[in-house]
C-alpha cells in the first residue's frame, strides 16, 4: 500500500471522526428552538450541553481540510472550483454559529437572543445539509474538463441524488444530536430531546435507507454493501435502543451509522477522489491528484508525533465535562445574562 492510499485513508478517518462529533453539535443547534421557550433556563441547558466541545470538535474539520490540501492538492482545488457556493455557506453558517455561543449571553435583551438563536439554528442545520449535498456530489461525481476544471453549475449540485444526501445528514446529526442530549442532560431537556429523536427518526432512517441504497446500487462496491447494511440496521437499532431508554446504547449506535455510512461514501469513491461525468479519463484519482513521497513522508512523521496528542487532549476535555448538565447548574435566572459556554 503506499503513501497516497494511506492518506486517502486518513482523510476519510478524519471526516468519519469530525461528523461524529460535529454531527451531534449540529444536531443540538438544530433542536435548540424546539427545547424550549426563548428565554428559558431550558435552552441554556442544551447550549451548555455542547459549550465545552463544539469548537474542539472543528479541529477536526481542519485538519481534515489540512490534510486534503497538502496530500491531495488538485483534489482541494478543484473541489474548492467547483464547490465554492455550498463551501462558502457552510464557512458563513460555522462563523456565523460560533459567534452566536460567544454573543448570546451578552446582554439581558430576549430579542437579542432571539436573533442569535436562529443564527445557531440555522449555522447548524445549513453545514447539516450542505455537508451532505457536497459529498453525494463528490461520490456521484461532478461535469469536469481535461484539465480537472470543475465545470457544473450550482443547479447542477442540487440533482435529487445529492438532496436525498442532505437530507439524510441533517436528519441523521438531528438525531444523533437528540440522542446526545438525552445522554448529556437530565429533566425537561431530556424528556423533550427523547421525544424529537422519536420524531427525528421519522426522517433519518427512510431517507438514510435510500441513500445508502442508491449509493450502493449507483456507485458501491462489493465490499461496501455489509457497511451500508450495518449502518442501516445501526440506525434502527439505536432508535430502538432510545425508546427503551438506553441512551449510551443509542448514542453509540448513532455513531457506527455515521462511521459506516461515511465509510460507505469514500469506499465507493475510491480510487477516485473526484469522477468526472464528462469523461471518465478526466477524473481525479488517488494516483493522479496526490503530492510527491517526500511530501507524503513528512506528512506521516507530523502526524505520527502530533495525533496521539490531539486525542488525548480530547479525550481529557471529554472526561472533565462528562456530567449530565441541568438547570441546577445554570447560574443565575432565566432573565439574567448568562454564563459563556466553556471552551
Amino acid at each position: 500500500m503506499d503513501l497516497a492510499v494511506i492518506w486517502f485513508i486518513a482523510i476519510s478517518v478524519l471526516w468519519i471522526g469530525y461528523f461524529i462529533l460535529e454531527g451531534f453539535d449540529f444536531g443540538v443547534g438544530t433542536l435548540l428552538p424546539f427545547m424550549g421557550r426563548r428565554d428559558s433556563v431550558d435552552r441554556r441547558v442544551t447550549i451548555n450541553a455542547i459549550g465545552p466541545v463544539w469548537d474542539a470538535n472543528e479541529v477536526w474539520l481542519l485538519t481534515a481540510g489540512g490534510a486534503m490540501f497538502a496530500a491531495f492538492p488538485a483534489w482541494y482545488a478543484s473541489l474548492f472550483s467547483g464547490f465554492y457556493v455550498p463551501l462558502f455557506l457552510i464557512l458563513i453558517a460555522l462563523i456565523l454559529r460560533g459567534v452566536a455561543f460567544e454573543y448570546r449571553g451578552k446582554r439581558d435583551d430576549s430579542a437579542w437572543r432571539a436573533w442569535w438563536d436562529r443564527a445557531i439554528f440555522f449555522g447548524s442545520a445549513v453545514p447539516a445539509f450542505l455537508w451532505g449535498v457536497a459529498f453525494a456530489n463528490i461520490v456521484r461525481g461532478v461535469a469536469m474538463d481535461a484539465d480537472q476544471i470543475v465545470t457544473a453549475g450550482l443547479l447542477d449540485l442540487l440533482n435529487p441524488y445529492a438532496l436525498l444526501g442532505g437530507l439524510t445528514t441533517l436528519s441523521l446529526f438531528t438525531l444523533h444530536g437528540a440522542v446526545f442530549l438525552t445522554l448529556k442532560t437530565d429533566g425537561p431537556v431530556r424528556a423533550r430531546a427523547r421525544t424529537a429523536a422519536v420524531w427525528t427518526a421519522g426522517a433519518a432512517v427512510p431517507s438514510a435507507a435510500g441513500f445508502l441504497a442508491w449509493t450502493q446500487f449507483a456507485h458501491g462496491q462489493p465490499w461496501t454493501l455489509p457497511l451500508a447494511a450495518v449502518a442501516a440496521v445501526a440506525l434502527v437499532g439505536g432508535v430502538v435502543a432510545v425508546l427503551l431508554r438506553h441512551e449510551r446504547l443509542s448514542f453509540a449506535l448513532t455513531a457506527v451509522t455515521v462511521l459506516t455510512a461515511v465509510t460507505t461514501l469514500f469506499g465507493s469513491l475510491f480510487p477516485n477522489v473526484l469522477p468526472s461525468t464528462t469523461d471518465p479519463a478526466f477524473s481525479l484519482t488517488v494516483a493522479n491528484a496526490s503530492s510527491a513521497d517526500y511530501t507524503l513522508t513528512v506528512m506521516t512523521w507530523v502526524a505520527v508525533f502530533f495525533l496521539p496528542l490531539v486525542l488525548a487532549y480530547q479525550g481529557w476535555s471529554y472526561w472533565v465535562f462528562r456530567q449530565r448538565v441541568t438547570g441546577a447548574t445554570v447560574t443565575g435566572t432565566p432573565d439574567a445574562p448568562e454564563p459563556e459556554p466553556a471552551a
